[in-house]
Protein backbone atom coordinates (compact mmCIF):
# COMPACT_ATOMS: atom_id res chain seq x y z
CA UNK A 1 0.00 0.00 0.00
CA UNK A 2 1.12 3.01 -1.30
CA UNK A 3 1.31 5.93 0.90
CA UNK A 4 0.22 9.26 -1.25
CA UNK A 5 0.75 13.25 -0.17
CA UNK A 6 -1.01 15.72 -1.84
CA UNK A 7 -0.03 19.44 -1.32
CA UNK A 8 -1.28 22.60 -3.32
CA UNK A 9 0.74 24.80 -4.80
CA UNK A 10 1.64 28.21 -3.06
CA UNK A 11 -0.62 31.20 -3.29
CA UNK A 12 -0.68 32.81 -6.07
CA UNK A 13 -1.71 36.53 -7.14
CA UNK A 14 -5.16 35.66 -7.74
CA UNK A 15 -6.11 33.87 -4.87
CA UNK A 16 -7.00 36.49 -2.72
CA UNK A 17 -9.92 37.49 -5.22
CA UNK A 18 -10.67 33.96 -6.00
CA UNK A 19 -10.05 34.31 -9.40
CA UNK A 20 -10.30 30.78 -11.68
CA UNK A 21 -6.56 29.92 -12.32
CA UNK A 22 -7.18 26.42 -13.70
CA UNK A 23 -4.61 26.01 -16.69
CA UNK A 24 -3.52 29.40 -16.91
CA UNK A 25 -0.26 29.68 -15.86
CA UNK A 26 -0.59 32.13 -12.59
CA UNK A 27 2.27 33.37 -10.68
CA UNK A 28 3.04 32.81 -7.23
CA UNK A 29 2.97 35.82 -4.81
CA UNK A 30 6.40 36.52 -3.15
CA UNK A 31 5.36 34.63 0.67
CA UNK A 32 4.91 31.39 -1.85
CA UNK A 33 8.65 30.80 -1.22
CA UNK A 34 8.38 30.86 2.68
CA UNK A 35 5.30 28.32 1.90
CA UNK A 36 7.79 25.94 -0.37
CA UNK A 37 10.29 26.16 2.11
CA UNK A 38 8.11 24.57 4.93
CA UNK A 39 7.03 21.76 2.32
CA UNK A 40 10.71 21.47 1.46
CA UNK A 41 11.74 21.12 5.32
CA UNK A 42 9.19 18.48 5.69
CA UNK A 43 10.14 16.45 2.17
CA UNK A 44 13.94 16.57 3.63
CA UNK A 45 12.92 13.95 6.37
CA UNK A 46 10.02 12.24 5.22
CA UNK A 47 11.38 9.54 3.37
CA UNK A 48 9.75 10.33 0.08
CA UNK A 49 10.08 7.79 -2.94
CA UNK A 50 8.95 10.32 -5.75
CA UNK A 51 7.72 13.28 -6.15
CA UNK A 52 5.72 14.09 -9.10
CA UNK A 53 3.90 17.78 -9.92
CA UNK A 54 1.75 19.85 -12.22
CA UNK A 55 3.34 21.18 -15.30
CA UNK A 56 1.81 24.81 -14.06
CA UNK A 57 4.76 27.14 -12.67
CA UNK A 58 2.34 27.22 -9.96
CA UNK A 59 3.08 23.53 -8.61
CA UNK A 60 6.41 23.20 -10.50
CA UNK A 61 8.06 25.74 -8.49
CA UNK A 62 6.50 24.99 -4.88
CA UNK A 63 7.51 21.44 -5.75
CA UNK A 64 11.28 22.06 -6.89
CA UNK A 65 12.38 22.95 -3.15
CA UNK A 66 10.88 19.60 -1.95
CA UNK A 67 12.37 17.58 -4.60
CA UNK A 68 15.93 19.30 -3.21
CA UNK A 69 15.56 18.49 -0.07
CA UNK A 70 14.32 15.33 -0.90
CA UNK A 71 17.20 14.27 -3.36
CA UNK A 72 15.19 13.56 -5.50
CA UNK A 73 14.47 14.38 -9.44
CA UNK A 74 10.92 16.15 -9.60
CA UNK A 75 9.07 14.64 -12.19
CA UNK A 76 6.55 16.71 -13.67
CA UNK A 77 2.91 14.99 -15.70
CA UNK A 78 0.65 17.19 -17.57
CA UNK A 79 -2.41 14.93 -16.61
CA UNK A 80 -2.01 16.41 -13.14
CA UNK A 81 -2.34 19.93 -14.56
CA UNK A 82 -5.55 21.83 -12.56
CA UNK A 83 -9.21 21.42 -14.61
CA UNK A 84 -9.33 24.24 -17.70
CA UNK A 85 -11.76 26.54 -16.95
CA UNK A 86 -12.28 28.22 -19.75
CA UNK A 87 -13.86 31.02 -20.65
CA UNK A 88 -14.20 31.58 -17.12
CA UNK A 89 -10.50 31.67 -16.57
CA UNK A 90 -9.36 34.34 -14.45
CA UNK A 91 -12.73 35.81 -13.36
CA UNK A 92 -14.36 35.84 -9.93
CA UNK A 93 -17.34 34.10 -8.70
CA UNK A 94 -19.26 37.59 -9.48
CA UNK A 95 -17.94 38.19 -12.58
CA UNK A 96 -19.01 34.94 -14.10
CA UNK A 97 -22.17 34.96 -12.45
CA UNK A 98 -23.11 38.03 -14.12
CA UNK A 99 -21.64 37.10 -17.41
CA UNK A 100 -22.59 33.72 -17.76
CA UNK A 101 -25.67 32.97 -15.41
CA UNK A 102 -26.78 29.92 -16.56
CA UNK A 103 -23.72 28.12 -17.15
CA UNK A 104 -22.64 29.24 -13.70
CA UNK A 105 -25.74 28.16 -12.31
CA UNK A 106 -25.24 24.94 -13.58
CA UNK A 107 -21.39 24.69 -12.23
CA UNK A 108 -22.69 25.84 -8.72
CA UNK A 109 -25.01 22.70 -8.91
CA UNK A 110 -22.96 20.06 -10.39
CA UNK A 111 -19.84 21.38 -10.77
CA UNK A 112 -18.10 17.79 -11.84
CA UNK A 113 -21.01 17.42 -14.50
CA UNK A 114 -20.76 21.10 -16.16
CA UNK A 115 -17.88 22.72 -17.06
CA UNK A 116 -17.89 26.70 -17.51
CA UNK A 117 -18.04 27.47 -21.00
CA UNK A 118 -15.14 26.35 -23.18
CA UNK A 119 -13.91 24.45 -20.09
CA UNK A 120 -13.38 20.89 -19.06
CA UNK A 121 -15.85 19.20 -16.49
CA UNK A 122 -14.38 17.69 -13.59
CA UNK A 123 -15.17 14.12 -14.43
CA UNK A 124 -13.19 14.19 -17.57
CA UNK A 125 -10.40 15.91 -14.90
CA UNK A 126 -10.49 12.78 -12.91
CA UNK A 127 -10.20 10.53 -15.75
CA UNK A 128 -7.32 11.89 -17.34
CA UNK A 129 -5.61 12.04 -13.91
CA UNK A 130 -6.89 9.14 -11.99
CA UNK A 131 -4.20 6.97 -14.03
CA UNK A 132 -1.24 8.68 -12.37
CA UNK A 133 -1.87 7.58 -9.14
CA UNK A 134 -2.29 3.85 -10.01
CA UNK A 135 1.03 4.15 -11.82
CA UNK A 136 2.62 5.63 -8.45
CA UNK A 137 1.24 2.55 -6.66
CA UNK A 138 2.25 0.08 -9.03
CA UNK A 139 5.51 1.41 -9.16
CA UNK A 140 6.39 2.53 -5.17
CA UNK A 141 3.74 -0.14 -3.72
CA UNK A 142 5.43 0.17 -0.25
CA UNK A 143 6.79 3.74 -0.81
CA UNK A 144 5.47 7.40 0.07
CA UNK A 145 4.99 9.89 -2.82
CA UNK A 146 4.13 13.19 -2.57
CA UNK A 147 1.73 15.09 -5.66
CA UNK A 148 2.42 18.81 -5.63
CA UNK A 149 -1.13 20.23 -7.94
CA UNK A 150 -4.01 22.08 -7.83
CA UNK A 151 -6.81 22.18 -5.63
CA UNK A 152 -10.02 21.55 -7.98
CA UNK A 153 -8.54 18.63 -9.35
CA UNK A 154 -7.20 17.29 -5.98
CA UNK A 155 -10.46 17.73 -4.16
CA UNK A 156 -12.30 16.47 -7.78
CA UNK A 157 -9.72 13.12 -6.96
CA UNK A 158 -10.00 12.83 -3.69
CA UNK A 159 -14.11 12.26 -3.77
CA UNK A 160 -13.52 9.77 -6.51
CA UNK A 161 -11.06 8.29 -4.43
CA UNK A 162 -13.04 7.32 -1.45
CA UNK A 163 -16.33 6.64 -3.14
CA UNK A 164 -18.57 10.20 -3.06
CA UNK A 165 -20.18 11.89 -5.97
CA UNK A 166 -17.32 14.24 -7.21
CA UNK A 167 -19.93 16.54 -7.41
CA UNK A 168 -19.91 17.55 -3.47
CA UNK A 169 -16.37 18.60 -3.67
CA UNK A 170 -16.52 21.59 -2.50
CA UNK A 171 -19.02 21.10 0.07
CA UNK A 172 -17.13 18.12 1.57
CA UNK A 173 -13.86 19.68 1.11
CA UNK A 174 -14.14 23.30 0.91
CA UNK A 175 -10.30 24.64 0.73
CA UNK A 176 -6.94 22.91 0.68
CA UNK A 177 -4.44 25.67 1.97
CA UNK A 178 -1.28 25.89 0.07
CA UNK A 179 1.23 23.90 0.24
CA UNK A 180 -0.42 22.00 3.60
CA UNK A 181 -0.60 18.03 3.13
CA UNK A 182 -3.30 15.64 2.83
CA UNK A 183 -1.91 12.12 3.35
CA UNK A 184 -3.77 9.15 1.98
CA UNK A 185 -3.19 5.49 1.86
CA UNK A 186 -3.88 4.15 -1.36
CA UNK A 187 -4.93 1.42 -2.88
CA UNK A 188 -6.95 0.52 0.37
CA UNK A 189 -9.25 -2.46 0.61
CA UNK A 190 -11.42 -1.91 3.44
CA UNK A 191 -13.07 -5.03 5.55
CA UNK A 192 -17.04 -3.74 4.70
CA UNK A 193 -18.72 -3.02 1.12
CA UNK A 194 -17.51 0.61 1.23
CA UNK A 195 -16.97 1.39 -2.35
CA UNK A 196 -14.10 3.79 -1.88
CA UNK A 197 -10.13 3.07 -3.19
CA UNK A 198 -8.56 5.37 -0.50
CA UNK A 199 -8.49 5.72 3.46
CA UNK A 200 -7.80 9.55 4.34
CA UNK A 201 -5.03 9.89 7.16
CA UNK A 202 -4.76 13.44 7.70
CA UNK A 203 -6.20 16.63 5.66
CA UNK A 204 -4.42 20.51 5.42
CA UNK A 205 -1.82 19.20 7.68
CA UNK A 206 0.75 22.20 8.10
CA UNK A 207 3.87 20.22 6.71
CA UNK A 208 6.24 21.33 9.74
CA UNK A 209 4.12 19.82 11.96
CA UNK A 210 3.51 16.41 10.37
CA UNK A 211 5.49 13.05 11.56
CA UNK A 212 7.09 11.33 8.72
CA UNK A 213 5.76 7.64 9.07
CA UNK A 214 8.50 5.87 7.61
CA UNK A 215 12.01 5.91 8.51
CA UNK A 216 14.08 8.34 6.16
CA UNK A 217 17.30 7.21 4.70
CA UNK A 218 20.19 9.19 4.18
CA UNK A 219 20.47 10.19 0.92
CA UNK A 220 23.13 13.05 -0.71
CA UNK A 221 21.57 16.17 -1.61
CA UNK A 222 22.95 17.75 -5.31
CA UNK A 223 22.34 21.71 -4.48
CA UNK A 224 21.68 23.35 -7.68
CA UNK A 225 24.14 26.61 -8.44
CA UNK A 226 20.90 28.38 -9.56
Amino acid sequence: MTTLYFARHGETVWHAEHRYAGSSDVALVPDATAQAAGLAAWAGTAGLAAIVASPLSRARLTAEPAAEAAGLPLRIDPRLVEIDFGRGEGMSPAELAATFPEDWAGFERQPARHPLPGGESGRDGIARAMPVLDELAAEFPDGCVLVVGHATLMRLMLCELIGLDPDWYRDIFPALDNSALLELDFPYAGESNWPGRARILGINVPPLSHTPRVQPQAVDVAVSPE
